[in-house]
């Protein structure tokens, strides 16, 4: 029998939070079961309502997916800071209010968000899990679950681009090996930058090749849980141009 365990849990979503565009390895398996790879676990979520079922023993929520999915965090206090004249960002707030911002992997998320670059969900998850099935570890637990593991530097800093490329990852193959490279090489320091304040995480990522602005602040806040990052793509800035600019102008300073 799997282990189990239960949790009542508000400003939780894991359908939204699957589809937000922070992970690529949670997949919807049934009408209301979801599957999440992260590091060497995987895992299965059932949610009906604020009912949540976790598919793994108390001691592994406690020890790992708590953390992971940001449970300790009382996210009806980040609603309560909205002003209540700012009418787009409450409505915003209550149409995402399930969406937790996620502890993952750095490099994984270095990886990912350079896949991301003029990308769509659906084929960056497919690229990253041609490279998973492909330089990733083949992985079972205990319920007989086989999966991937996400490939580490070693793994993919010995290829070249037309390897990466035949996983779908066209021209950023060669930001993934180059970026992998100047990891194994000491180049950069990924226990380094885990350590660093907010500024000065981004100004290293930026050193990387094909990282920009949006994709160190993206790394910032989805894995070094940086929540000062605001990683600003097309839809953002439009968003940001139509209804605080204009309804509630703001300095570039005071953007959220």
């Amino acid at each position: 029998m799997k282990a189990m365990t239960e949790k009542t849990l508000n400003y939780f979503d894991i359908s939204q939070i699957c589809d937000s565009g922070q992970c690529f390895r949670m997949s919807q398996k049934g009408e209301d079961t979801y599957s999440v790879i992260a590091g060497e676990r995987y895992l299965e979520v059932r949610q009906s309502g604020n009912q949540c079922t976790f598919y793994c023993d108390e001691a592994e929520y406690e020890n790992y997916w708590k953390h992971y999915f940001d449970l300790d965090t009382d996210y009806e206090d980040y609603q309560k800071c909205i002003s209540q004249r700012d009418r787009y960002l409450l409505s915003a707030s209550e149409f995402g209010s399930g969406i937790r911002i996620l502890h993952q992997d750095l490099w994984e998320m270095i990886v990912s968000f350079l896949i991301s670059q003029q990308n769509n969900i659906v084929r960056i998850r497919r690229c990253i899990q041609n490279i998973s099935e492909k330089y990733g570890d083949r992985k079972q637990d205990a319920d007989g679950n086989i999966y991937d593991t996400f490939p580490k530097p070693e793994a993919l800093a010995c290829l070249d681009e037309d390897e990466l490329k035949a996983c779908n990852l066209g021209y950023r193959s060669k930001y993934v090996v180059r970026t992998a490279k100047s990891v194994v090489n000491g180049d950069i320091s990924l226990d380094e930058i885990r350590q660093m304040p907010y500024k000065k995480a981004k100004e290293e990522l930026l050193k990387l090749f094909g990282v920009g602005e949006k994709v160190a602040d993206c790394i910032c806040l989805f894995a070094l849980h940086h929540l000062q990052a605001f990683p600003v793509d097309t839809h953002i800035n439009q968003a940001l141009t139509e209804c605080h600019f204009i309804l509630s102008p703001r300095t570039e300073g005071e953007m959220p």
